[in-house]
């Protein structure tokens, strides 16, 4: 018996990594104004984020409808012989997973639902796994065991440039947005199993450091990547003040972060995901 991988287009990966595996990625919606995108179909990076600050209408997000999951659903157990696992950003973030648990119930294919517990790369690795290990031959459950103890292992860290964006996006408060921008506070926000939490720091200069301080204490890394929106260039600076830390006989992958993820966050954020050993 084989099984094929779905995801959400809030799970980043490098699209060749995509290719390669054959996953299924459902988009997101991207809407701005009375126009509604799909994410990473018809909104291109670059041109997402170069307008961001120009659009007459803030971008809002939604999730994909559960009739979408089940048309892929019912679309892969057309094969022969075939189980579905379908991974998603975390639902403490979107209500991505609440549609695909619909799907599942309401489809004939033999689906399992897994709530990543994270977000862009965060959860991407977790399904760069899954995949890789259906390849091998791995059985639904061993599968499981391999990435929900990836789960428990991945950290995402993200330093934002402002607080404006998550404002925009209705996610906080304007008065705490307003502040933000008094101060020059740039929040770093953290995710973990699930759970996301951040930090208010004073100046760039000290978020950037807080950032390494971070990757260092975690604990020993097997991974270490690196998150970015459009600023490559400073996401490979980055990783020049923190190569020591990036494991050995490993390559790090510098994400462009997709732009339904980017229009709560913003331009200019640099992040790290950090994969423990134990």
């Amino acid at each position: 018996m084989s099984i094929r991988i779905v995801t959400d287009s809030a799970c980043d990966l490098p699209k060749e990594l995509i290719e390669k595996y054959q996953i299924n990625v459902v988009p997101l919606y991207i809407n701005i104004g009375n126009k509604s995108y799909l994410d990473g179909v018809e909104m291109d990076h670059e041109v997402f984020y170069k307008g961001l600050e120009k659009f007459e209408h803030h971008p809002q997000t939604a999730a994909p409808g559960p009739d979408t999951f089940e048309k892929i659903y019912n679309s892969l157990s057309n094969e022969n012989d075939v189980e579905i696992l379908s991974i998603h950003v975390s639902g403490s973030l979107s209500a991505t997973i609440t549609s695909a648990q619909k799907a599942a119930r309401q489809s004939n294919a033999r689906v399992t639902v897994h709530d990543s517990g994270q977000l862009g790369l965060g959860a991407g690795l977790q399904v760069l796994l899954a995949a890789r290990a259906a390849a091998a031959g791995n059985s639904m459950q061993e599968v499981l065991t391999q990435i929900k103890d990836l789960g428990r292992r991945t950290h995402v860290f993200a330093v934002l440039d402002t607080l404006k964006y998550l404002q925009r996006s209705g996610r906080m408060n304007m008065a705490m947005a307003g502040v933000g921008s008094l101060l020059r506070i740039k929040p770093l926000m953290k995710m973990h199993e699930g759970i996301p939490s951040s930090e208010k720091i004073s100046t760039h200069f000290r978020a950037m450091q807080r950032l390494i301080d971070l990757t260092e204490k975690v604990g020993e890394l097997e991974e270490l990547h690196y998150l970015h929106t459009q600023a490559l260039s400073a996401a490979k600076s980055f990783y020049e003040r923190t190569k020591e830390l990036v494991p050995s006989n490993t390559t790090p992958i510098f994400q462009s972060i997709t732009p339904v993820l980017g229009a709560h966050v913003g331009p200019n954020v640099l992040g790290v995901v950090c994969v423990t050993k134990n």
